[in-house]
């Protein structure tokens, strides 16, 4: 029986107190209500609709053909059975081009359920943020390599090396001070992630950054082992493969997020 059914739900200012209390937060994407339970009943902290359905529920390349009407449908179907785990949704490409569209897209997701949403990128990126907030919409940044930029980097490749670091520590302030209350750092070295997280003031997530950030998420389809049709990244653990079950799978997850144990030296980026 899960140990989590009576725990209170986590809120927007509950990531601060969990990162003050040194408690790491376990976050998974997820996009249907019945793997919703199974996550939110076994302790995951956030629960990410992210724009990823796009590679892997509808079987695209990239993330980008995802439309703000696919984020509120799957929203929608996560929301309905949600407890306690706090929900997050992408706003996919181009939903963010303006401030207007961004707000639009987002009051569609926060209508659906969501309770904070998640962009990608600084730049001009960092008025969209400030124009969300002032407007009481929670917003969670994303740095390093950002997949609906797949196109201007040529690919799925690892950021931050070398002295582009700086320019990603550079954005991981900025984002901060424009407003947003958690940081998801992809794909970048670990010792890069670990300085953005001791510097930061907002909690961070990392996929493919290391071990100490303040959380760690995984693509649901990856944390089980599926085959999505995809090169699968180093960060990529099979945690069903010990598990046994799926539920066994995401509390192993959640333990191993929990007790610093994932991700190791052998699922992180050297310099």
């Amino acid at each position: 029986m899960s140990t989590y059914a009576d725990s209170k739900p986590l809120t927007v200012p509950g990531l601060a107190q969990a990162r003050a209390e040194g408690r790491k937060l376990a976050m998974l994407t997820c996009y249907d209500a019945g793997f919703a339970r199974t996550l939110d009943a076994n302790g995951v902290d956030l629960i990410l609709i992210g724009d990823s359905l796009g590679m892997v529920v509808q079987g695209h390349d990239s993330t980008l053909p995802v439309t703000v009407a696919d984020m509120v449908y799957h929203t929608s179907c996560v929301a309905r059975v949600l407890r306690r785990a706090l929900l997050v949704a992408d706003l996919p490409f181009g939903a963010d081009a303006t401030a207007e569209r961004a707000l639009e897209a987002s009051l569609q997701l926060l209508k659906a359920g969501a309770q904070m949403v998640k962009l990608e990128g600084a730049g001009f990126k960092l008025d969209i943020i400030r124009f969300l907030v002032e407007r009481d919409i929670p917003v969670c940044a994303h740095l390093g390599l950002t997949p609906q930029s797949v196109l201007t980097l040529g690919g799925f490749r690892v950021q931050g090396r070398g002295d582009a670091g700086q320019l990603v520590l550079q954005q991981a302030r900025q984002v901060a001070e424009a407003g947003a209350s958690l940081l998801v750092l992809e794909c970048m070295p670990s010792p890069l992630g670990a300085q953005i997280t001791a510097e930061s003031p907002i909690p961070t997530i990392g996929i493919g950054a290391g071990g100490q950030c303040d959380g760690q998420v995984l693509v649901l389809h990856d944390m089980l082992g599926l085959d999505s049709g995809h090169r699968r990244p180093k960060f990529v653990k099979d945690f069903l493969a010990e598990g046994g079950s799926v539920a066994a799978a995401v509390q192993a997850y959640v333990a191993a997020v929990r007790d610093g144990s994932f991700p190791d030296a052998e699922h992180a980026y050297a310099s």
